[in-house]
């Protein structure tokens, strides 16, 4: 039984599995020891842990979990993983994409894969029919471009995401709005349609804190999974433990 940790840039993510199924899942903004404590006495089987962080490694925390469970892993660029990775500047991949790019290829191996996560950037990563991380892009997320034009204009108001977003925004708040969502959502059904071109039949997958809602809204069919990235996690324990 495994123990899966994710430390993102605002929320730190838990969950246990048993196999290829997810029996807890629990969000934070800080490291909760007092949950897997709980957690431990729960599940008298769960001895090992894997922790990717977003943030560097976790040293102090690493330590404090190496007496309690039998495998710990900390992901970094060292990890094996069942995918090839073909990342020329491996040591600088954010490894919350590759373990993302694992989770969609747990599900559907041996085929054509683009991992889009929308969470504080929006990543595009793309994984071959051979089962190879090639890599993708970066771009800011939805709450990153609300706030570039709060930071770097003197009177533009700081605004969060809405459902509703004109194309055409009648004052500047419908009009920021409408500019932040609108040209996000073009971003990624312009990527798939680029991408599908060249790689026709590629499935596509939709992950992170703002999945949910930007699903509905595109025109391409895409795959929300929001705990996506935990189970690649989950798949890359499983594969060091084997």
């Amino acid at each position: 039984m495994n123990l899966i940790i994710d430390i993102g840039n605002t929320q730190t993510k838990y969950a246990i599995f048993e196999g290829k199924n997810m029996l807890e899942f629990c969000e934070s903004h800080i490291s909760d020891m007092d949950l897997i404590l709980l957690w431990q006495k729960k599940y008298p089987g769960l001895d090992a842990l894997i922790v990717s962080s977003v943030q560097g490694r976790p040293d102090v925390f690493l330590k404090s979990l190496e007496s309690l469970f039998d495998s710990v892993i900390f992901f970094d660029q060292n990890t094996p993983t069942p995918l090839e990775n073909l990342y020329e500047t491996k040591e600088t991949l954010g490894y919350d994409r590759l373990a993302a790019c694992v989770g969609a290829n747990t599900l559907h191996p041996n085929v054509n894969l683009l991992v889009i996560d929308a969470g504080t950037a929006i990543t595009f990563d793309f994984v071959n029919a051979k089962n190879q991380y090639l890599g993708g892009t970066i771009s800011p997320g939805l709450a990153m471009r609300f706030k570039a034009l709060n930071t770097f204009t003197k009177k533009l108001p700081l605004l969060e995401k809405s459902e509703t977003h004109a194309l055409i925004g009648k004052n500047t708040s419908q009009a920021i709005i409408s500019g932040v969502q609108n040209s996000l959502l073009f971003e990624i059904d312009s990527y798939i349609d680029k991408l599908t071109e060249s790689h026709s039949g590629a499935k596509i997958f939709l992950t992170g804190g703002d999945s949910e809602f930007i699903h509905p809204k595109l025109k391409n069919e895409t795959f929300c999974v929001r705990t996506l990235l935990l189970g690649g996690l989950n798949a890359i324990l499983n594969y060091n433990k084997s």
